[in-house]
């Protein structure tokens, strides 16, 4: 048997090409069940300045794209790229824009416990699908349970300022590489893969690892 090869991920949930681009990955890994992927998600947050109780997502951006004008021109590209890799963005349902520091503390300890791809699905659900507030402490306790993590714990948790700093400089660290934005994927510690990539990038990305290793 082949040792695994490390896919390290940036990605924030709030970000829908990290969304798009975990769907291409998905497509690609399900074609190939005996994929040499090893995966971890790291965090990289889109708004590390972000208030902590986040703040309405209208103003939040048409504050970052001049007007409403230019945030209905940067989005139309996600649409239509979110269409084509089947998803459903809610878009006209999210009234927030949260800080998303605590839900990359869920990731943190999801992956302590071996759930980490599967926090990371749920919270862009919650956030692309469901339009939950994924900043909201409550609601974060809510996605750990669904995901058979204990609750009460993880509440105890987010009610503490555990690992805070440890993803602040995980975060750091990424952007010291070089990384600016995301999703990026890291290839076996060496080869960058910016942005949400088609699955067929993926396929030959899987055929020449494993080519390698063979």
């Amino acid at each position: 048997m082949t040792d695994p090869v490390k896919l390290d991920i940036m990605s924030d949930p709030i970000c829908p090409w990290c969304y798009i681009g975990k769907a291409h990955l998905d497509r690609a890994l399900a074609a190939a069940p005996d994929h040499p992927f090893l995966i971890e998600w790291h965090p990289f947050q889109l708004n590390p300045d972000m208030p902590e109780v986040g703040m309405d997502r209208r103003a939040y951006l048409e504050g970052k794209f001049g007007g409403k004008e230019g945030a209905v021109k940067a989005y139309a590209p996600v649409v239509e790229h979110a269409s084509n890799a089947g998803l459903k963005i809610n878009f006209e349902g999210m009234e927030r824009t949260p800080n998303t520091l605590n839900a990359h503390r869920l990731i943190h300890w999801a992956g302590i416990e071996g759930r980490q791809t599967a926090a990371v699905s749920a919270l862009f659900k919650a956030y692309f699908v469901d339009t939950r507030d994924i900043g909201d402490l409550e609601v974060l306790t809510d996605i750990a349970d669904s995901i058979e993590m204990d609750a009460s714990v993880v509440g105890r948790l987010l009610a503490t300022d555990a690992d805070m700093q440890e993803i602040r400089d995980r975060d750091a660290h990424s952007r010291a590489m070089g990384i600016s934005s995301v999703p990026t994927f890291i290839v076996g510690g060496k080869h960058a893969v910016p942005g949400a990539q088609p699955p067929e990038l993926w396929a030959k990305v899987i055929a020449e690892v494993t080519a390698a290793q063979g």
